[in-house]
């Protein structure tokens, strides 16, 4: 009998024999073997933090003292969801370490308005380096728009989702005795999600996120509501939010609702100082009282496009990542491979002057032979008769310059969304009204995701084929499957599957989610963008590139050892030695999971691009100096001719200025 079993970041097979331990056992045997995997003391009988054990479907918490057989099935999977309480000395997480276990609450504030949050801004929200605060101006706001709605309301006017019921129940006048009574029906009502949930760091982003969508002073929230939820979001007290049930209009409503229900105390919330525990509970341990909610707050804590927006500007960072070290990885198969460097000569690229294009073939004349960082293996097949090499090597400029166009794009997109107010209704103190319009609406987010996937996908596709090419000895000249003892050693010929099999996956993931909608509310909502699928969507489709192309980087590295004595580039062994640190060389089959994830980690974490980074400035920084009198001199002649309107060069007159200044 065997069980699987997640603790904190890691998951671990278990063998149970015929199950007759204790559910106590398999917890502290699955606590010993992640000391074991992170080099962290064995042998800590009596040390171990409080735990609790819970079947992954359904969540049901299972007693310590029951024998395994009679709760769990073969090949069952649970969680260990370790209690808090550990201080610097935990027996799992070393001194000075972050994590649910070990949480260290920052001192750090990061002043919300509602206009200027960033992607790169709401990932460290995420991740707990900053509490929130709201600015002056923003306080402001909130309190004239909440003066406003209860102005109105004391005038006896309808206004939707205040004193009327919600969608198809429009048109329902709700008495004044019963308003407080509506807003908390809505919440418990539309706490109708499905699904495992949130991460503790995407919970804090969708939180965050719509506290600084309240903080623009369009939603007609109360600044005691506002303010307690920013206290929550600064203790870390985290309600429970499945990931599934938003249709992406009205706004993401079931997410959002299940975030509302704990803030309510209802429902289940986590802390890094509790544990899972009630709502009402986690927030008594932290000092903290419940919402109590007024005339439409709860409309306006529900009512937005958050979840799909702060899922998708995960997607969009880790995507805007990946996408760099793609250039990277693949310029290191390249040499390995004896591949030229003519391709990304400068002058292709000005004749085609795509912003993305330029940028990537830059990046690989900065990593690729050059005089500034010679490479040995380039030099070794310099008299060669191979002009040109297969698209997937030649063609990067062209193919990962238009996925970092798409980020950009989408990042626009996404940043908008972010500081924009999505509620309905909305109020507007300035006019003295209450408008309903259709800012829920999630189609900007919804398509601009899709369109995330489609091009962040491509970038596995070349790689997987790039790693074709690197086992397949008929076309790399290198030991089939990277490995010495083919027939008694496969090497490399899984690993290859594995990434066949996430690019086919990708290619239905990036069907976009965003063409369909189904009427909803009695035909009142009667189209919806589907963008909660489209985000969760994106990020499966970025995971699985950063899978393919850790599985490309491995199998670079490990045609390297074919190659040596000979060295690449300077910037390239650095990222070899980068991969080495986690992965030894591949001598004989050994089990190849550990490694795929090891490097996978190193890429989400922008590892390889920081190792080089350094050194592309540095060739940034020399070749501009030698080339910048050339430059200057043609770009002065070439302006000048352009504005008297005979430029020599025709594809210049279609550029904007300061792209006559590519650089080298």
């Amino acid at each position: 009998m065997k069980i699987t079993v997640k603790i904190l970041n890691e998951t671990f097979t278990v063998p149970c024999k015929d199950g007759s331990q204790k559910i106590e056992w398999l917890a502290e045997e699955t606590m010993r073997r992640y000391r074991k995997a992170r080099s962290l003391p064995v042998d800590l009988a009596g040390k171990s933090p409080g735990f609790q054990v819970r079947r992954a479907r359904g969540d049901g918490l299972l007693d310590p003292d029951d024998p395994i057989v009679d709760v769990l099935d073969d090949n069952d999977f649970v969680h260990v969801v370790l209690s808090t309480g550990c201080g610097s000395g935990s027996a799992l997480v070393p001194a000075g370490t972050q994590s649910g276990l070990h949480y260290q609450e920052p001192i750090e504030y990061l002043s919300l308005d509602g206009n200027s949050l960033t992607p790169a801004d709401l990932m460290q929200l995420g991740k707990g380096l900053y509490k929130i605060k709201l600015t002056d101006n923003s306080l402001s706001k909130v309190k004239e728009a909440r003066k406003l709605l209860e102005n109105i309301l004391t005038e006896n006017k309808v206004c939707y989702g205040i004193n009327t019921g919600f969608g198809k129940f429009a048109r329902t006048v709700i008495p004044g005795n019963k308003l407080v009574e509506l807003q908390e029906n809505l919440i418990r009502s539309h706490s109708a999600g499905v699904g495992p949930p949130l991460t503790p760091e995407r919970t804090r982003m969708l939180f965050a996120l719509r506290i600084n969508v309240l903080a623009k002073g369009y939603s007609g929230v109360s600044f005691e509501t506002l303010t307690r939820m920013i206290d929550a979001f600064n203790a870390s007290c985290l309600p429970w939010i499945p990931e599934k049930g938003t249709v992406g209009a009205s706004g993401d409503l079931a997410p959002l609702s299940h975030l509302a229900q704990g803030m309510l105390g209802e429902g289940r919330m986590w802390s890094p100082k509790t544990g899972w525990g009630e709502a009402k509970d986690v927030l008594e341990a932290h000092g903290l009282k419940p919402v109590k909610l007024g005339p439409k707050e709860g409309l306006a804590l529900i009512n937005g496009t958050q979840l799909i927006t702060s899922l998708g500007a995960e997607a969009l960072e880790r995507a805007e990542g990946i996408a760099r070290q793609a250039d990277i990885v693949a310029a290191l198969t390249l040499d390995v491979l004896k591949g030229t460097t003519r391709a990304f000569d400068s002058d292709i690229h000005a004749a085609r002057p795509h912003k993305g294009q330029i940028e990537v073939a830059r990046r690989f004349r900065s990593l690729l032979h050059s005089e500034l960082y010679p490479s040995e293996i380039s030099e070794s097949h310099r008299f060669c008769d191979r002009v040109q090499d297969a698209y997937t090597l030649r063609c990067c400029p062209q193919v990962h310059g238009i996925v970092k166009d798409t980020i950009d794009f989408v990042r626009g997109i996404i940043t908008t969304e972010m500081n924009s107010a999505t509620d309905n209704p909305m109020v507007f103190p300035q006019r003295h009204e209450i408008i309903s319009g259709g800012n829920f609406h999630g189609e900007y987010p919804a398509k601009a995701l899709d369109y995330l996937a489609i091009g962040v996908h491509e970038l596995a596709s070349m790689s997987e084929r790039r790693i074709e090419r690197l086992c397949n000895p008929s076309l790399s000249e290198l030991p089939a499957f990277l490995v010495e003892e083919g027939g008694l050693n496969s090497g490399f010929m899984i690993a290859h599957c594995t990434a066949a099999a996430l690019v086919s996956e990708n290619k239905v993931l990036t069907h976009p989610s965003s063409v369909d909608s189904l009427s909803t509310s009695a035909a009142t909502e009667d189209h919806v963008s589907m963008g909660g699928f489209a985000a969760r969507k994106a990020l499966q489709v970025v995971e699985h590139v950063e899978q393919v192309l850790a599985i490309e980087l491995l199998a670079a590295c490990q045609a390297m050892e074919f190659l040596r004595p000979l060295h690449t580039t300077v910037p390239l062994e650095k990222v070899y030695d980068l991969v080495r640190n986690v992965a030894d060389p591949w001598d004989k089959d050994r089990f190849m999971s550990p490694d795929i994830d090891a490097v996978t980690r190193l890429l989400r974490e922008g590892e390889a691009w920081e190792t080089v980074k350094p050194y592309v400035d540095e060739y940034q920084r020399e070749v501009w100096g030698a080339a910048k009198p050339y430059l200057d001199d043609f770009h002065e002649r070439e302006v000048k001719e352009l504005r008297m309107g005979s430029p020599t060069s025709s594809y210049l007159s279609n550029l904007p200025l300061h792209q006559l200044r590519m650089g080298p």
